[in-house]
Protein backbone atom coordinates (compact mmCIF):
# COMPACT_ATOMS: atom_id res chain seq x y z
CA UNK A 1 0.00 0.00 0.00
CA UNK A 2 1.73 3.53 -0.85
CA UNK A 3 1.54 6.54 1.32
CA UNK A 4 -0.72 9.04 -0.01
CA UNK A 5 -2.76 9.09 -2.46
CA UNK A 6 -4.42 12.34 -3.71
CA UNK A 7 -7.70 11.99 -6.24
CA UNK A 8 -10.37 13.99 -7.45
CA UNK A 9 -7.95 16.70 -8.82
CA UNK A 10 -9.90 18.77 -11.49
CA UNK A 11 -6.79 19.29 -13.49
CA UNK A 12 -3.13 17.72 -13.25
CA UNK A 13 -0.21 20.40 -14.54
CA UNK A 14 2.83 18.08 -15.84
CA UNK A 15 5.64 20.35 -16.90
CA UNK A 16 7.64 17.84 -19.36
CA UNK A 17 10.98 16.46 -17.97
CA UNK A 18 14.05 17.82 -19.70
CA UNK A 19 17.73 17.06 -19.94
CA UNK A 20 17.97 20.86 -21.06
CA UNK A 21 15.86 24.00 -20.60
CA UNK A 22 12.63 24.42 -22.67
CA UNK A 23 13.15 26.91 -25.33
CA UNK A 24 10.94 29.37 -28.14
CA UNK A 25 7.64 27.77 -28.71
CA UNK A 26 8.49 24.52 -26.29
CA UNK A 27 7.45 26.81 -23.70
CA UNK A 28 4.02 27.23 -24.73
CA UNK A 29 3.67 23.43 -24.22
CA UNK A 30 2.53 22.18 -21.54
CA UNK A 31 0.71 18.75 -20.69
CA UNK A 32 -2.25 19.21 -18.67
CA UNK A 33 -4.53 16.12 -17.64
CA UNK A 34 -7.76 16.78 -16.24
CA UNK A 35 -9.93 13.80 -14.02
CA UNK A 36 -6.22 13.56 -12.53
CA UNK A 37 -4.72 11.84 -9.32
CA UNK A 38 -1.44 11.40 -7.78
CA UNK A 39 -0.06 8.70 -6.13
CA UNK A 40 3.08 9.37 -3.29
CA UNK A 41 5.21 6.76 -1.95
CA UNK A 42 8.17 6.80 0.05
CA UNK A 43 7.87 10.56 -0.43
CA UNK A 44 8.27 9.71 -4.59
CA UNK A 45 5.68 9.82 -7.23
CA UNK A 46 4.46 6.57 -7.76
CA UNK A 47 1.86 7.65 -10.63
CA UNK A 48 0.13 11.39 -12.18
CA UNK A 49 -1.91 10.56 -14.28
CA UNK A 50 -5.65 10.35 -15.16
CA UNK A 51 -8.02 9.20 -12.21
CA UNK A 52 -7.61 5.40 -12.00
CA UNK A 53 -8.28 2.47 -9.66
CA UNK A 54 -5.98 0.25 -8.31
CA UNK A 55 -4.26 2.18 -6.04
CA UNK A 56 -4.87 2.80 -2.29
CA UNK A 57 -2.85 4.48 0.08
CA UNK A 58 -2.43 5.28 3.85
CA UNK A 59 -3.84 8.66 3.18
CA UNK A 60 -6.38 9.55 1.18
CA UNK A 61 -6.54 13.12 0.15
CA UNK A 62 -9.85 14.77 -1.56
CA UNK A 63 -8.34 17.75 -3.80
CA UNK A 64 -12.26 18.82 -3.74
CA UNK A 65 -11.75 19.80 -7.47
CA UNK A 66 -8.76 21.89 -7.54
CA UNK A 67 -5.68 21.57 -9.47
CA UNK A 68 -2.25 20.27 -8.19
CA UNK A 69 1.43 21.06 -10.05
CA UNK A 70 4.71 20.89 -9.01
CA UNK A 71 5.79 22.90 -6.28
CA UNK A 72 7.16 26.66 -7.66
CA UNK A 73 11.24 27.03 -7.92
CA UNK A 74 12.35 30.69 -7.27
CA UNK A 75 16.17 30.99 -9.71
CA UNK A 76 17.21 34.39 -7.87
CA UNK A 77 16.61 35.53 -4.53
CA UNK A 78 18.95 37.44 -2.20
CA UNK A 79 17.28 36.53 0.98
CA UNK A 80 19.42 36.28 3.47
CA UNK A 81 21.00 40.19 4.56
CA UNK A 82 20.01 42.60 6.95
CA UNK A 83 17.82 45.43 7.68
CA UNK A 84 15.45 47.02 5.14
CA UNK A 85 15.27 50.09 3.20
CA UNK A 86 11.49 51.43 2.85
CA UNK A 87 12.56 54.56 3.16
CA UNK A 88 13.93 54.42 -0.06
CA UNK A 89 10.22 54.61 -1.24
CA UNK A 90 10.32 58.28 -0.95
CA UNK A 91 12.98 58.70 -2.83
CA UNK A 92 12.12 56.66 -6.05
CA UNK A 93 8.68 58.31 -6.28
CA UNK A 94 10.66 61.39 -6.63
CA UNK A 95 12.33 59.82 -9.25
CA UNK A 96 15.47 59.25 -7.65
CA UNK A 97 17.36 56.36 -9.78
CA UNK A 98 18.52 53.43 -8.28
CA UNK A 99 22.29 54.69 -8.96
CA UNK A 100 22.01 58.01 -7.81
CA UNK A 101 20.68 56.73 -4.87
CA UNK A 102 23.64 54.08 -4.68
CA UNK A 103 26.14 57.23 -5.03
CA UNK A 104 24.66 58.65 -2.15
CA UNK A 105 25.57 55.59 0.11
CA UNK A 106 22.12 54.06 -0.24
CA UNK A 107 20.79 50.94 -1.69
CA UNK A 108 22.84 48.41 -1.53
CA UNK A 109 25.53 49.62 0.76
CA UNK A 110 22.69 50.15 3.35
CA UNK A 111 22.37 47.06 3.01
CA UNK A 112 25.53 45.90 3.58
CA UNK A 113 26.56 47.91 6.37
CA UNK A 114 23.40 46.21 8.29
CA UNK A 115 24.64 42.55 6.79
CA UNK A 116 27.89 43.77 8.42
CA UNK A 117 26.54 44.15 11.49
CA UNK A 118 24.13 41.45 12.35
CA UNK A 119 24.73 38.49 13.83
CA UNK A 120 24.45 34.83 12.08
CA UNK A 121 21.88 34.27 14.43
CA UNK A 122 19.55 37.62 13.11
CA UNK A 123 20.40 37.01 9.29
CA UNK A 124 19.05 33.33 10.32
CA UNK A 125 15.86 34.47 12.03
CA UNK A 126 14.84 37.36 9.66
CA UNK A 127 15.76 34.46 6.60
CA UNK A 128 13.54 32.04 7.97
CA UNK A 129 10.55 34.58 8.10
CA UNK A 130 10.82 35.06 4.42
CA UNK A 131 11.47 31.66 3.44
CA UNK A 132 8.72 30.75 5.08
CA UNK A 133 5.85 32.47 3.03
CA UNK A 134 7.94 31.78 -0.19
CA UNK A 135 6.78 28.02 0.80
CA UNK A 136 3.59 29.17 1.62
CA UNK A 137 3.26 30.58 -1.94
CA UNK A 138 4.22 27.09 -2.83
CA UNK A 139 7.93 27.55 -3.82
CA UNK A 140 9.96 24.48 -2.72
CA UNK A 141 13.34 25.16 -4.40
CA UNK A 142 14.98 28.65 -4.11
CA UNK A 143 18.33 30.11 -4.96
CA UNK A 144 19.84 32.28 -2.00
CA UNK A 145 22.62 34.55 -3.39
CA UNK A 146 25.69 36.62 -0.66
CA UNK A 147 26.30 40.00 -2.28
CA UNK A 148 25.51 41.90 0.88
CA UNK A 149 28.80 41.36 2.79
CA UNK A 150 31.76 42.72 0.59
CA UNK A 151 34.51 41.22 2.64
CA UNK A 152 35.63 38.05 3.38
CA UNK A 153 33.77 37.39 6.83
CA UNK A 154 30.50 38.92 5.83
CA UNK A 155 30.10 36.98 2.39
CA UNK A 156 30.85 33.53 4.09
CA UNK A 157 28.74 34.60 7.43
CA UNK A 158 25.64 34.79 4.43
CA UNK A 159 26.21 31.64 2.86
CA UNK A 160 27.00 29.75 6.10
CA UNK A 161 23.19 31.18 7.00
CA UNK A 162 21.77 30.67 3.66
CA UNK A 163 23.24 26.75 4.08
CA UNK A 164 21.77 26.58 7.80
CA UNK A 165 18.24 27.61 6.32
CA UNK A 166 18.10 24.99 3.94
CA UNK A 167 18.98 22.10 6.50
CA UNK A 168 16.43 23.57 8.76
CA UNK A 169 13.29 23.88 6.43
CA UNK A 170 11.86 21.60 4.31
CA UNK A 171 13.18 23.02 0.70
CA UNK A 172 16.35 22.81 -1.33
CA UNK A 173 18.14 25.39 -2.09
CA UNK A 174 21.23 26.40 -4.19
CA UNK A 175 23.57 28.85 -2.89
CA UNK A 176 25.66 31.43 -4.90
CA UNK A 177 28.54 33.12 -4.36
CA UNK A 178 28.12 36.97 -5.16
CA UNK A 179 30.65 38.26 -3.91
CA UNK A 180 30.72 41.30 -7.01
CA UNK A 181 27.90 42.70 -6.40
CA UNK A 182 28.44 46.16 -5.81
CA UNK A 183 31.74 47.95 -4.70
CA UNK A 184 32.36 48.80 -1.07
CA UNK A 185 33.70 52.00 0.20
CA UNK A 186 37.12 51.19 1.24
CA UNK A 187 38.33 49.84 -2.70
CA UNK A 188 38.08 50.43 -5.95
CA UNK A 189 36.87 47.83 -7.77
CA UNK A 190 40.05 46.76 -9.23
CA UNK A 191 41.33 45.89 -5.91
CA UNK A 192 38.44 44.78 -4.63
CA UNK A 193 37.35 42.60 -7.72
CA UNK A 194 40.58 40.67 -7.25
CA UNK A 195 39.74 40.06 -3.61
CA UNK A 196 36.90 38.38 -4.88
CA UNK A 197 38.81 36.34 -7.22
CA UNK A 198 41.06 35.24 -4.27
CA UNK A 199 38.21 34.40 -2.18
CA UNK A 200 36.43 31.78 -4.71
CA UNK A 201 39.04 28.93 -3.26
CA UNK A 202 37.44 29.50 0.14
CA UNK A 203 33.97 29.30 -1.10
CA UNK A 204 33.77 27.03 -3.96
CA UNK A 205 33.08 23.84 -1.31
CA UNK A 206 30.18 26.22 0.14
CA UNK A 207 28.64 27.36 -3.09
CA UNK A 208 27.01 25.90 -5.89
CA UNK A 209 27.77 29.17 -8.57
CA UNK A 210 29.72 32.07 -9.03
CA UNK A 211 27.83 35.36 -9.70
CA UNK A 212 28.85 39.21 -10.47
CA UNK A 213 26.85 42.47 -11.28
CA UNK A 214 27.81 43.50 -14.86
CA UNK A 215 26.81 46.97 -14.81
CA UNK A 216 27.32 50.47 -15.61
CA UNK A 217 29.13 52.05 -12.44
CA UNK A 218 29.51 48.13 -10.95
CA UNK A 219 31.88 45.48 -12.92
CA UNK A 220 32.48 46.05 -16.48
CA UNK A 221 32.00 43.20 -19.48
CA UNK A 222 36.18 42.62 -18.93
CA UNK A 223 36.00 42.43 -15.12
CA UNK A 224 32.87 39.92 -15.23
CA UNK A 225 35.01 37.98 -17.59
CA UNK A 226 37.76 37.90 -15.61
CA UNK A 227 36.03 36.98 -12.83
CA UNK A 228 33.59 34.20 -14.37
CA UNK A 229 37.00 32.84 -16.43
CA UNK A 230 38.37 32.37 -12.77
CA UNK A 231 35.79 30.60 -11.09
CA UNK A 232 35.03 28.43 -14.08
CA UNK A 233 38.34 27.13 -13.52
CA UNK A 234 37.57 26.61 -9.71
CA UNK A 235 34.75 24.56 -10.96
CA UNK A 236 31.68 26.52 -9.78
CA UNK A 237 29.47 27.27 -12.98
CA UNK A 238 28.51 31.35 -13.04
CA UNK A 239 25.39 33.36 -13.46
CA UNK A 240 25.66 36.96 -14.39
CA UNK A 241 23.49 39.75 -13.51
CA UNK A 242 23.76 41.14 -16.98
CA UNK A 243 21.97 44.04 -18.84
CA UNK A 244 19.71 45.58 -16.30
CA UNK A 245 20.45 48.93 -17.14
CA UNK A 246 22.57 49.62 -19.77
CA UNK A 247 23.48 47.42 -22.80
CA UNK A 248 26.93 46.66 -22.14
CA UNK A 249 26.76 42.98 -23.83
CA UNK A 250 26.42 41.06 -20.65
CA UNK A 251 24.45 38.09 -22.02
CA UNK A 252 26.62 38.06 -25.08
CA UNK A 253 29.48 37.28 -22.13
CA UNK A 254 27.05 34.87 -20.72
CA UNK A 255 26.51 32.77 -23.98
CA UNK A 256 30.60 32.98 -24.39
CA UNK A 257 31.10 31.96 -20.81
CA UNK A 258 28.38 28.81 -20.74
CA UNK A 259 26.65 30.53 -17.94
CA UNK A 260 24.12 28.85 -16.40
CA UNK A 261 21.59 31.82 -16.51
CA UNK A 262 21.61 35.56 -17.05
CA UNK A 263 19.87 37.40 -15.05
CA UNK A 264 17.45 40.37 -15.20
CA UNK A 265 18.49 41.41 -18.88
CA UNK A 266 16.09 44.37 -19.28
CA UNK A 267 18.17 46.15 -21.58
CA UNK A 268 19.78 43.18 -23.49
CA UNK A 269 20.97 43.99 -27.01
CA UNK A 270 19.12 42.11 -30.19
CA UNK A 271 22.81 40.41 -30.73
CA UNK A 272 22.49 38.99 -27.09
CA UNK A 273 18.58 37.64 -27.75
CA UNK A 274 19.65 36.06 -31.19
CA UNK A 275 23.07 33.89 -29.31
CA UNK A 276 20.22 32.35 -27.04
CA UNK A 277 18.95 29.56 -29.61
CA UNK A 278 22.52 28.08 -29.74
CA UNK A 279 22.58 28.26 -25.97
CA UNK A 280 21.45 26.61 -22.29
CA UNK A 281 21.71 29.51 -20.34
CA UNK A 282 18.57 30.65 -19.36
CA UNK A 283 17.40 34.24 -19.26
CA UNK A 284 16.08 34.46 -15.28
CA UNK A 285 13.75 37.26 -15.49
CA UNK A 286 12.75 39.56 -13.05
CA UNK A 287 9.48 41.92 -13.10
CA UNK A 288 8.87 42.50 -10.17
CA UNK A 289 11.85 44.60 -10.36
CA UNK A 290 11.21 46.71 -12.93
CA UNK A 291 7.51 46.83 -11.66
CA UNK A 292 8.59 48.18 -8.06
CA UNK A 293 11.33 50.31 -9.66
CA UNK A 294 8.14 52.23 -11.41
CA UNK A 295 10.02 51.49 -14.84
CA UNK A 296 8.14 51.42 -18.09
CA UNK A 297 10.51 49.11 -20.02
CA UNK A 298 10.34 45.52 -19.10
CA UNK A 299 12.76 42.60 -20.40
CA UNK A 300 11.43 41.63 -24.06
CA UNK A 301 10.65 37.89 -22.93
CA UNK A 302 8.74 37.60 -26.51
CA UNK A 303 12.00 38.76 -28.52
CA UNK A 304 14.23 35.78 -26.13
CA UNK A 305 11.29 33.25 -27.00
CA UNK A 306 11.48 34.28 -30.95
CA UNK A 307 15.05 33.91 -30.80
CA UNK A 308 14.18 30.22 -29.39
CA UNK A 309 15.73 31.31 -26.08
CA UNK A 310 15.04 29.74 -22.78
CA UNK A 311 13.35 31.90 -20.47
CA UNK A 312 12.24 31.45 -16.55
CA UNK A 313 11.34 33.62 -13.84
CA UNK A 314 11.94 34.99 -10.65
CA UNK A 315 10.93 37.11 -7.80
CA UNK A 316 14.85 38.53 -7.31
CA UNK A 317 13.27 39.29 -3.93
CA UNK A 318 15.87 41.52 -2.50
CA UNK A 319 15.40 44.57 0.38
CA UNK A 320 15.68 47.36 -2.46
CA UNK A 321 14.52 46.64 -5.75
CA UNK A 322 11.91 43.70 -5.08
CA UNK A 323 10.48 43.25 -1.92
CA UNK A 324 7.94 40.15 -2.32
CA UNK A 325 8.39 36.76 -1.32
CA UNK A 326 5.42 35.96 -3.50
CA UNK A 327 6.49 34.05 -6.68
CA UNK A 328 2.65 33.93 -7.67
CA UNK A 329 2.73 37.93 -8.08
CA UNK A 330 5.44 37.73 -11.17
CA UNK A 331 3.44 34.88 -12.90
CA UNK A 332 0.74 37.67 -12.89
CA UNK A 333 3.47 40.63 -13.88
CA UNK A 334 4.79 38.11 -16.72
CA UNK A 335 1.53 37.64 -18.38
CA UNK A 336 0.57 41.53 -17.93
CA UNK A 337 3.73 42.93 -18.95
CA UNK A 338 5.78 40.71 -20.81
CA UNK A 339 2.78 39.38 -22.82
CA UNK A 340 4.28 35.06 -21.62
CA UNK A 341 1.20 32.88 -22.00
CA UNK A 342 -0.34 30.97 -19.07
CA UNK A 343 1.36 28.05 -20.33
CA UNK A 344 4.74 29.61 -20.73
CA UNK A 345 4.74 31.17 -17.16
CA UNK A 346 4.12 27.90 -15.72
CA UNK A 347 7.30 26.31 -17.58
CA UNK A 348 9.19 29.68 -16.76
CA UNK A 349 8.54 28.93 -13.11
CA UNK A 350 8.88 24.97 -12.90
CA UNK A 351 10.89 23.15 -15.42
CA UNK A 352 13.25 25.86 -16.72
CA UNK A 353 13.50 27.70 -13.33
CA UNK A 354 15.12 24.39 -11.68
CA UNK A 355 17.41 24.09 -15.01
CA UNK A 356 18.39 27.93 -14.41
CA UNK A 357 19.87 26.75 -10.94
CA UNK A 358 20.84 23.03 -11.62
CA UNK A 359 17.90 21.57 -9.60
CA UNK A 360 16.39 18.42 -10.22
CA UNK A 361 12.80 20.19 -9.85
CA UNK A 362 9.95 21.27 -11.27
CA UNK A 363 8.53 17.93 -12.65
CA UNK A 364 5.83 15.26 -11.54
CA UNK A 365 7.35 12.39 -13.20
CA UNK A 366 7.10 8.77 -11.78
CA UNK A 367 9.98 8.96 -9.59
CA UNK A 368 10.32 12.20 -8.70
CA UNK A 369 10.38 14.06 -5.46
CA UNK A 370 6.88 14.35 -4.42
CA UNK A 371 6.98 18.34 -4.05
CA UNK A 372 3.58 19.23 -5.43
CA UNK A 373 0.99 22.22 -4.31
CA UNK A 374 -3.20 21.84 -4.88
CA UNK A 375 -4.07 25.01 -5.70
CA UNK A 376 -7.40 26.55 -5.05
CA UNK A 377 -8.37 27.67 -8.37
CA UNK A 378 -10.75 26.54 -11.27
CA UNK A 379 -7.50 26.38 -13.87
CA UNK A 380 -3.98 27.06 -14.53
CA UNK A 381 -4.68 30.34 -16.35
CA UNK A 382 -6.33 31.55 -13.03
CA UNK A 383 -3.66 32.12 -10.74
CA UNK A 384 -1.73 34.62 -13.00
CA UNK A 385 -4.91 36.16 -14.10
CA UNK A 386 -5.89 36.68 -10.32
CA UNK A 387 -3.28 38.66 -8.98
CA UNK A 388 -1.73 39.77 -5.45
CA UNK A 389 -3.38 36.78 -3.38
CA UNK A 390 -1.84 33.16 -2.43
CA UNK A 391 -3.72 30.23 -4.21
CA UNK A 392 -1.83 27.83 -2.80
CA UNK A 393 -4.15 25.70 -0.61
CA UNK A 394 -1.73 22.75 0.38
CA UNK A 395 1.96 22.97 -0.26
CA UNK A 396 3.48 19.17 0.27
CA UNK A 397 7.46 18.63 0.64
CA UNK A 398 8.85 14.61 -0.30
CA UNK A 399 5.05 13.65 0.21
CA UNK A 400 4.54 15.69 3.47
CA UNK A 401 2.10 18.23 3.95
CA UNK A 402 4.10 21.35 4.82
CA UNK A 403 1.42 24.30 4.54
CA UNK A 404 -1.98 24.09 4.91
CA UNK A 405 -4.21 26.84 4.11
CA UNK A 406 -5.99 27.92 7.42
CA UNK A 407 -9.50 27.98 7.44
CA UNK A 408 -11.87 30.95 8.90
CA UNK A 409 -11.85 31.46 12.77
Amino acid sequence: MNDTVIRNIKSLILPEKTDRPLRGREMDELNIIHDAMVVIDGGKVVYAGVETGGYEGEETIDAAGMIVSPALVDPHTHVVHGGSREHEMALKRQGVDYLTILEKGGGILNTVEQTRKATHETLFDKASKNITRMIQHGVLTVESKSGYGLDRENELKQLNVSREIAEKFPIEMKHTFLGPHAIPKEADSETFLNEMIGLLDEVKDISDFADIFCETGVFSIDQSRRYMEAANEKGLRVKIHADEIDPLGGLELAVEQDAISADHLVAASETGKSMLKDSDTVAVLLPGTTFYLGKDKFADARGMLDNDGAVSLATDYNPGSCVTDNLQMIMAIAGLKLRMTPNEIWNAVTVNAAHAIGADRGTLQEGDAANLVIWDAPNHEYIPYHYGVNHAHTVMADGRVVYERPGLL
